[in-house]
Parts: structure tokens; sequence; C-alpha cells
């Protein structure tokens, strides 16, 4: 019973958690960052010891050789990538935008709206431009060739959400913001964003059975985002939104059964010649190797 109720109301239950923690920090003046972060970690952590006790699928609890590829990812992701890319983002933006340029971008954002409806509208075009730098990952072979770090693991499990190349995390990280900062986005809003789609981030590779339900027509939730770890182009070309299958659905890449909703196998689509099985920085090194994006999907 307790089994069945956490699996329809997991996901429910964080998107409520990191809403309502962040609003009422927003509410009472708290920090912001704090009111995003420390909810969603819970919300990871909460996952991985659920996966102990109501797992998905049982072969992929045990380790495949990709836990230390995973941790290291995760390390480097949190330690480095993601602070330094916070930090340097908005000179680019401002050397390309111009102080002018910047105070009519602040003009173009529609900040007089209601705050939900801000958030909404800075969801859509994160999102929309997350999921065309996602499909440009599939589909161009040198971007490929980064992506594939990510669909290298042959298991959907918590931490395998960070398992991604630096480069491909910085793509993604810039392509998602800098448009959000060039229309003068209050910083609040994109916090708001985050807010809403981390437990979506949080719970997308969880070897849970979830059952989210309507959800699944909103959110790339853990059911609907196994698809897109097939390891196989037909079915795993598909489910590209970062947190949201809006632009998936607008441009016919949703895919979702609610019966028989399960790839045969995930992985790298094959024949493949990405190190897959090499250590964390001998994948991330392979990019810049002599020949290295001819064969990778």
């Amino acid at each position: 019973m307790i089994k069945t109720l956490l699996a329809r109301f997991f996901l429910p239950m964080a998107l409520a958690l990191n809403s309502g923690v962040f609003l009422v920090a927003r509410k009472i003046g708290g920090s912001l960052e704090l009111a995003v972060v420390i909810p969603s970690a819970l919300v990871l952590a909460a996952a991985g010891f659920a996966e102990r006790n109501m797992t998905y699928r049982p072969d992929w609890k045990t380790g495949q050789g990709d836990l230390s590829t995973d941790i290291t990812s995760a390390a480097l992701l949190f330690g480095v990538v993601d602070p330094l890319l916070k930090w340097l983002l908005p000179v680019p933006v401002l050397a390309l935008a111009g102080a002018q340029a910047m105070e009519i971008g602040a003009a173009v954002f529609p900040a007089d709206l209601p705050f939900a409806t801000q958030v909404l509208v800075a969801t859509l075009l994160a999102e929309y431009t997350s999921y065309w730098s996602h499909r440009l990952h599939h589909r161009l072979p040198s971007l490929w060739w980064l992506h594939a770090l990510h669909h290298g693991s042959q298991r959907l499990y918590w931490l395998n959400n960070f398992r991604i190349h630096p480069l491909n995390y910085a793509i993604n990280y810039i392509l998602g913001f800098a448009p959000l900062l060039l229309i003068g986005t209050p910083p609040d809003v994109v916090l708001g964003y985050l807010a809403l789609t981390y437990p979506v981030l949080m719970t997308q590779h969880a070897n849970l059975p979830l059952r989210s339900g309507w959800l699944n027509y909103v959110f790339s939730t853990n059911e609907v985002h196994r698809w897109h770890h097939a390891d196989n182009a037909r079915d795993g070309d598909r489910n590209f939104g970062r947190a949201l299958v809006v632009w998936d659905m607008v441009f016919g890449t949703y895919r979702y059964h609610a019966k028989g909703n399960d790839p045969a196998a995930v992985g790298l689509y094959r024949p493949t010649t990405y190190p897959a099985r090499s250590s964390f920085a001998k994948q991330v090194w392979s990019m810049f190797l002599p020949g290295c994006c001819k064969a990778a999907n």
C-alpha cells in the first residue's frame, strides 16, 4: 500500500515541496538559491533511498562498472563546472548585448505580468532552447560524441542524471539560460523556473516504478525519459525536453505509453566506437582525439 502511494505521489509531492519552499522563501525574503537547492537535494536523496526498497528494474541496481564514472562526473559538475558557468555566463552575455541592449532586453521580458505567468514564460523559452540543443546533440556527429558519455550507461538510476561531458553541460547551460538573461528575465523568475523543474530532473533517471499519471503529459518524468535512453535511434530520438514535454509534442518527438512503456534496452546506439567502458577522464578526452566523432552513433 505504501509503495503504491509513493509510486503515484512521489513526483507530485516533490513538485509541491520545491514550489512551496520557494514561494515561502520569496514571500519572507529568504534565500531563493537555498530554497531551490535544499529541497532538490532532499528529493534526490529520497529517490536514491527509495530505489533500495521499490526498484523498477532489479538488474539496474547492480553496478556495471559505471559508478566511478558517475561519481566523478557529478563531483566535477557540482564542484567546478556549474559554479564556473554561473560566474562566467553574464560576461559574454553583457559583451554580446552591450549595456544599452541589456536595457532594451529588460523591457522585452513581460515583468509586469503576475509572477506565475512570468515563470511560465521563462520556462517555455528555456525549455525551447534546451530542446533544440538536446536534439542537435543527437543529430550532429561531433555533438553526439559529447552527449554519448551520458548515454553510455546501460542502466538508469538516481545518480546518472549527472553523468555528462563538461562541454555538453556547458552548451546546454548557455543555450538554456543566456536567452533568459538577454531579454532581462528577473533573477527570481529564473530561480522560479528551476524550482519548478528541478524535482523532475532529480527523479528523471531514478530506478523507481513511479506512476505519475497526467504529469507524464507535462513533464519529462522517468517514465517518459526512459524512451530517450533506448539503445536504438528509432526509440531513443524522442523526448528531448529538459524537464517539460511540450516542445516534443509540438515537434512530433513525444513518446509515452501508459502500458508497456519500457524500451527493450538502454545505452548507446549500435554499432558505436565510443569508449563507453573507459574511465571518465578517457571518455572526456576522447572528444579531442583525431577521428573521434565519425561513428559515434
